[in-house]
């Protein structure tokens, strides 16, 4: 079972009852009677006496009205249950069911709306079905949720019909349930299988002709031709009385942070999507690599003050438990406590790890906060200093001018990209991996980052 299976929300189920204390109304087909009715009319301006004759015909449409009202069965005969097909993630349709369950004996034809956030869908789903007696009937539709965090689903309206389709019964079904939108489990899973796939191959490539890549030990053999020759042990070559050598590999179980600033520069909104909704999906993808390579993964996410810590381990359910804790980072409108941030971490990981953050430059003349905040952690720690760039900046700065004002905004745009690059300069100076990624990259980026330091051992 994957880790998104585990994630879908239970069942929600409800037993109908009646909508308000009048819950019934006229059918489609009574207006049409009613409207067959009229063609008294014609003959009535002739003769006054028809009008009788459409009145009595009015009278037998109520009446008709009453005994299908009657035959309609009770909302307490009928269920509804709110199924899902998939774990509600950002930006991933999933298809959600409704089945309703008819216990009378008799068919109805039902029209169910059921009421969700507009996080979750814009514009409540409207189905229509018919269930025959004794039996339930189902329909599906997609959602798509554009917000992470809780979303709390209501209940269920149903408005049904017999078959004569004359009258008509309103209930509601308290399905309500709350469930999670969680990042973009389909991203972060496609990033951890491609990514660590090609990595494979890459360092198989670098094995055939590079010996000893990592610091870990992994076994004794014979030496060959082309080894080191400070791989060789001389305690395991005297007890066998020939070269032996040991062979290494990539480092694990080591500690891998991950910092995600949720402060007002992380609310900008490209594609649809905030930074901060790319920076959580980039944190997920790197954390089921880093898990998957047997690291220990923690997660410290922060704004005017630390909102969430997850200390560091592995394993399915500490991976859950970050997931649910990436769902409900929030943005914040103030500027964030980088140092405060720092502090808690250096308080809390007293080992050398690897730091990687996610976070932003605000446009200032000055050196941004955070850019002293990271340089504090890199005599400790290695930091990886993640920036996810603006696509609508690197394209004004792109653009050739037409006009003065674009010259303006072309030359601004170029000014501020190189005083970004300024910026990570000083932190690459300082010892920390920096680098700017776009948005839609963030994840590849990241991740590819993380694998390049464990291959180059450099923790």
């Amino acid at each position: 079972m994957s880790q998104s299976d585990t994630l879908i929300p239970a069942e929600a189920s409800a037993q109908a009852k009646r909508r308000k204390r009048l819950s019934v109304a006229f059918g489609s087909r009574f207006f049409l009677l009613i409207v067959i009715g009229l063609g008294w009319l014609a003959p009535a301006f002739r003769d006054s006496r028809f009008l009788y004759g459409m009145l009595v015909w009015d009278l037998l449409a109520l009446v008709a009205w009453l005994v299908d009202l009657t035959r309609l069965p009770k909302p307490q005969q009928l269920t509804v249950h709110r199924r899902w097909g998939g774990a509600p993630a950002l930006s991933v349709s999933a298809p959600v069911t409704l089945v309703l369950e008819n216990k009378s004996n008799t068919t109805i034809h039902t029209t169910l709306l059921d009421n969700i956030p507009p996080q979750v869908r814009l514009g409540a789903p409207e189905l229509e079905l018919s269930v025959p007696p004794r039996e339930e009937a189902s329909k599906t539709y997609e959602i798509l949720p554009s917000k992470r965090g809780d979303a709390a689903l209501g209940s269920v309206y149903v408005r049904y019909q017999g078959p004569l389709r004359i009258a008509e019964r309103w209930a509601v079904a308290d399905a309500e349930q709350t469930v999670c939108v969680y990042p973009n489990l389909q991203e972060a899973q496609r990033h951890s299988v491609y990514l660590i796939r090609s990595r494979q191959i890459e360092m198989e490539k670098r094995y055939s002709r590079i010996k000893g890549a990592g610091r870990e030990f992994e076994s004794l053999r014979e030496y060959r031709e082309g080894d080191e020759y400070r791989d060789i042990c001389w305690t395991a070559t005297a007890r066998r009385g020939k070269l032996v050598t040991r062979l290494y590999q990539v480092e694990r179980s080591q500690t891998i942070w991950l910092v995600i600033d949720s402060g007002r520069l992380m609310r900008a909104q490209v594609a649809g999507l905030t930074k901060l909704d790319y920076a959580v999906n980039a944190a997920l993808s790197l954390g089921q690599v880093a898990m998957g390579s047997g690291d220990r993964v923690g997660l410290l996410a922060y704004g005017r003050g630390v909102r969430h810590r997850v200390l560091p381990y592995r394993g399915g359910p500490h991976l859950r438990q970050i997931i649910d804790r990436l769902a409900h980072i929030e943005e914040e409108s103030s500027e964030a406590d980088h140092l405060q941030a720092v502090s808690e971490l250096l308080s809390t990981q007293k080992r050398r790890s690897l730091i990687v953050w996610l976070t932003d430059f605000p446009e200032t003349a000055m050196t941004p906060e955070v850019i002293d905040a990271a340089a504090q952690m890199t005599a400790r720690h290695l930091v990886l200093f993640v920036v996810i760039g603006q696509p609508d900046l690197v394209e004004v700065a792109a653009k050739e001018p037409a006009t003065i004002t674009e010259m303006y905004l072309t030359t601004a745009a170029q000014e501020m990209l190189h005083r970004r690059e300024v910026l990570l300069a000083k932190l690459r100076q300082r010892g920390a991996l920096a680098v700017e990624v776009s948005s839609a990259g963030a994840s590849a980026a990241v991740v590819n980052s993380y694998l390049e330091a464990k291959e180059r051992n450099l923790l």
